[in-house]
């Protein structure tokens, strides 16, 4: 459709059209949420709310039910493409030159992930300026501004191109973001040595591992020894698990990359550490469970067996499979760096995370499998899962036959990528890791989420953690979560870690 055959009427009944039921990408609430939720320091402490970032162009836009064919602007960030030319307010409807044709969708389901309508067209048209085209580098924007049709180009540039069909690998683009990316994880790296939560604390040390590039190595000793010093075979910290998960990965990653000799003593801690907060027995149900989640208490002996929750044994509602997905590729990598693991407490966190998968190889949140045979969600749990199979240091041939389904369904099912339960940005980071080891299934994954990697994208060089499924952990670290995993999932085609599938010598 061209400029002139776009007519008034056609934007006008974009703004009248009312869904047949509640609409978008994210799960959004009468109470405000997500779009009320703020960040207290760091660049987006500006901004009013949580809403989409619409990649380089400086805008920020909330989905609203009674426009399912629109963007809602709701922030203009300062000395971008967009300041001066959109307003808080205005209604885009239309992008590239074409109206928004689909509507958004809103919740939470099979039928409801992925992006549809509005994100997804804007997402097109932005990256085909930047492209390709008469005018290259300027996005045409159709708004209603105040009942008025109004038009505007924004000069988004060119600098970046297009991704080539086959990114992250052989792909300027995405070179060029990951040396950004890369650059500004550097930069905003804590005295201590860390990023600020174990999920950063993963991604950010791994991707700059990963980077091949010398003058990152000191900054990953930095997180290296943070984790080290942070950790012991003894601790009653809080929400302990995750910490510890970390550690291990991205020690034993360190020293499988350096061989440096200080480090298989503190794994060694850790190790201990693990075995100790592993479930494996009744006895270490505390007595506040008992007291007070007498309905969560394992039904049987089998129930919750080999796996790890947010704490120690079997506190609160239990072992659930992302840390135990975690805790299976903790002890395999360790195994790698000489560490001798426990074979049977190794295979009681196997077979947890096989009774929590369905027929399909989706993992469910827990020990017990939900839904039915072909059901899914998103697929964090299932990538910890499948990295953990595929590194398996045993050489029975069920360890590749379930690491092979656990991949197999994240690329046949990639539209939940960046809506996982809890972390969005673990569950990201996992899943790709894990279908990477499949180039069939990270190709599905990777184009199925091009415009994620699209609209993420901001002005500084940085990426935005994009409102999600659980609307959870937004905060001042917004830019940090987002930019590390990225840069991870960025740098998986170099297989230089053992989780991207680098060979040993």
């Amino acid at each position: 459709m061209s400029h002139a055959s776009f007519p008034r009427f056609a934007l006008l009944v974009v703004l009248l059209v009312l869904p047949a039921s509640a609409l978008s990408q994210v799960h959004y609430h009468e109470g405000g949420r997500p779009w009320n939720q703020r960040a207290e320091k760091g660049p987006d402490a500006e901004v009013p709310g949580w809403y989409y970032n619409l990649g380089v162009t400086g805008l920020r836009a909330e989905l609203v039910a009674a426009q399912p064919k629109a963007l809602l602007i709701r922030h203009v960030f300062k000395d971008t493409p967009a300041y001066g030319r959109v307003k808080v307010g205005d209604y885009i409807v239309g992008a590239g030159g074409k109206p928004f044709e689909e509507e958004h969708k809103n919740g939470y389901g099979m039928d409801k992930f992925g992006a549809d309508g509005p994100i997804l067209e804007f997402a097109r048209a932005l990256e085909q300026c930047m492209g390709s085209g008469k005018k290259r580098g300027v996005l045409r924007l159709w708004i209603i501004r105040a009942g008025k049709r109004v038009k505007v180009d924004l000069p988004v540039g060119a600098t970046y191109g297009r991704f080539s069909s086959t990114f992250p690998a052989s792909c300027k683009k995405s070179d060029r973001i990951l040396t950004e990316l890369l650059a500004y994880l550097a930069e905003h790296q804590n005295g201590e040595g860390s990023w600020g939560s174990p999920p950063h604390d993963t991604f950010a040390p791994l991707a700059l591992l990963a980077s091949g590039e010398k003058k990152y190595l000191p900054l990953v000793e930095k997180c290296a020894r943070f984790h080290a010093r942070t950790t012991s075979a003894k601790d009653d910290s809080w929400l302990i698990n995750w910490r510890y998960m970390a550690a291990a990965i991205v020690l034993s990653e360190y020293y499988l990359a350096t061989k440096a000799e200080w480090v298989p003593k503190e794994l060694r801690e850790i190790y201990e550490f693990l075995l100790s907060s592993q479930y494996t027995d009744l006895s270490q149900v505390d007595e506040k469970t008992k007291k007070d989640r007498p309905e969560d208490l394992p039904k049987t002996p089998l129930h919750a067996h080999g796996g790890w929750g947010h704490n120690p044994g079997f506190e609160g509602y239990g072992p659930i499979a992302m840390l135990t997905g975690q805790g299976a590729l903790a002890f395999a990598l360790m195994e790698r760096c000489g560490v001798e693991i426990d074979r049977k407490r190794h295979d009681f966190a196997y077979e947890f995370l096989h009774r929590g998968a369905g027929a399909n190889g989706y993992v469910w949140y827990g020990d017990q499998k939900g839904g039915g045979p072909n059901d899914w969600a998103d697929m964090g749990r299932t990538g910890a899962a499948g990295l953990a199979y595929l590194l398996s240091p045993y050489s029975d041939a069920k360890y590749l036959k379930r690491a092979k389904k656990h991949v197999d369904v994240i690329g046949e099912h990639p539209e939940s990528f960046p809506d996982t339960h809890g972390s969005p940005v673990m569950g990201m980071g996992y899943a790709a890791a894990a279908a990477s080891f499949d180039p069939k299934a990270f190709r599905r994954l990777m184009d199925s989420n091009r415009w994620w990697f699209v609209m993420a994208q901001c002005c500084d060089g940085s990426f935005y953690y994009q409102p999600n499924r659980d609307n959870a952990g937004y905060g001042d670290d917004s830019r940090i979560s987002a930019s590390a995993v990225t840069a991870f999932i960025l740098s998986l085609p170099k297989k230089s870690l053992a989780i991207s599938g680098r060979r040993d010598e």
